[in-house]
């Protein structure tokens, strides 16, 4: 066993690529614009664009700290260097249990998606939506433990016909009611300020976990070619602008072509329905489909890939037990990561059976998981201004782009988490609270101790 990664294994292209797939545009339209549309209302166009400047604020520290320091573990070891060990293993540990929630998130939806290829009057059957989802999480698992280079060559090619098919809906839809078919015409009040006190920090939270994912590049950055410059830290940043693009139009297109009472309702596949009234038929309800299903592997490797990597990074560094940070000999893979990822995701997939209802799961989980987002990126971005914190002194850009914009992004969502917090039912609290305050247990001050016989 080993404790180096397999180095030059993904080009900038592929940077670029893992970004969006971690985004996974495909999968949060299906899945959260409705949830979006139920919080913000007739606004929810301007909450996907306003918010998203955190994201963009927080890609900007991620591109600046990768360009000091690459590492696997990434928030986790920046935060370490930056801000102690303790403040950088719970940056790691939010990740990590984020990554597990979104192993039932990511794949019930799998499983609904495979239903509407067959027979969609099934989709709201939530024991046998999570078994599928179960069955895909593993073969996706299985791709991951074979191997960085064949994932990220699959990774192309699914995301390559996903943003394709979400394009293709896109315009269908625009043309649609351009031609007269709007049930609502276009409005640009949708991009104002109209919000409750409610509403703002709720519509904030489920924008973070739309764009969440992005910075799974940092997470691969000693597996990626610096074929340019800082790479990973610049295909991450990039990959934001690619979703933003996605969730605006098909946010828009949704409010014109819906009302929103109707769009509220579509949590099992926004994107089927859309394709529906576009007028694309049935071909467009199973490209709908394909593509729901292509989004959602794709986020589930990413964020398989964010966890193992991370976790792969803390026990390499003995924040974790030193089992999980070696490599597999033949693959060059942290495998013993993914087998205990497999496990604890298949236990979290079958409880979430027993819950009443398929949207009851993703309300839940997405809140959760936006506010362990919202602390490890904040803390990223706190990190990046505190390191660049002298650069005026040698380019005003520089100062703005790697201290100010994070700083700025990063309290805007550590502010944003901790207020959504009083707002979160008893089951949002315990996993989204619970579950951080959870890694105490694990939380070794002098780290764990090096196996015996190891170097």
């Amino acid at each position: 066993m080993s404790d180096k990664l397999k180095a030059n294994s993904l080009s900038f292209f592929e940077s670029i690529i893992m970004g969006v797939a971690g985004s996974a545009p495909g999968f949060s339209i299906a899945v959260a614009i409705s949830s979006l549309l139920m919080t913000a209302g007739m606004v929810s166009p301007n909450a996907v664009l306003v918010f998203a400047l955190p994201m963009l604020g927080i890609a900007l520290a991620y591109k600046g700290l990768n360009k000091r320091i690459a590492n696997a573990g990434a928030a986790y070891e920046w935060t370490k260097i930056g801000f102690g060990k303790f403040f950088g293993y719970f940056s790691g540990w939010a990740l990590l249990i984020a990554s597990m929630v979104f192993m039932v998130t990511g794949s019930v939806p799998l499983g609904t998606a495979t239903i509407d290829l067959f027979d969609p009057s099934l989709a709201d059957k939530v024991m046998l939506t999570t078994s599928i989802g179960a069955v895909w999480f593993v073969l996706i698992g299985w791709v991951l433990i074979s191997g960085i280079e064949i994932t990220s060559k699959v990774q192309v090619v699914m995301s390559s016909i996903e943003l394709l098919i979400l394009f293709g809906i896109s315009v269908a839809a625009f043309l649609r009611t351009s031609l007269g078919h709007a049930v609502t015409p276009f409005s640009w009040s949708w991009f104002g300020f109209h919000y409750t006190r409610a509403t703002f920090a709720s519509s904030a939270l489920i924008v973070v976990f739309l764009y969440w994912g992005w910075d799974v590049t940092a997470n691969l950055a000693e597996e990626t070619r610096n074929d340019r410059p800082n790479a990973a830290g610049t295909g991450g940043f990039l990959s934001v602008f690619v979703t933003i693009a996605s969730f605006a139009a098909f946010t828009v297109a949704t409010l014109m072509m819906f009302t929103l009472h109707d769009a509220t309702g579509f949590s099992d596949n926004l994107i089927y329905h859309v394709a529906i009234a576009a007028g694309l038929g049935r071909i467009g309800g199973y490209a709908a489909a394909l593509a729901l299903i292509l989004s959602s592997i794709a986020t589930l490797e990413t964020t398989m890939l964010q966890f193992s990597r991370t976790l792969f990074a803390m026990g390499r560094d003995r924040a974790l037990p030193a089992y999980f940070g070696e490599v597999h000999e033949r693959t060059v893979t942290p495998v013993r990561t993914m087998y205990l990822l497999l496990a604890i995701g298949l236990v979290m997939i079958f409880s979430s059976s027993f819950m009443p209802s398929i949207a009851t799961i993703l309300a839940d989980s997405v809140n959760a998981i936006a506010v362990q987002v919202s602390y490890y990126y904040g803390l990223a971005g706190l990190v990046c201004a505190w390191l660049y914190r002298d650069s005026y002194r040698d380019s005003l850009t520089t100062f703005l782009q790697y201290a100010v914009a994070p700083a700025l992004s990063a309290v805007a969502l550590i502010a944003i988490g901790i207020y959504a917090i009083t707002t979160f039912n008893t089951t949002t609290k315990i996993v989204g609270i619970g579950g951080l305050i959870a890694g105490i247990i694990f939380y070794r001050p002098h780290g764990y101790r090096r196996p015996a016989g190891s170097k």
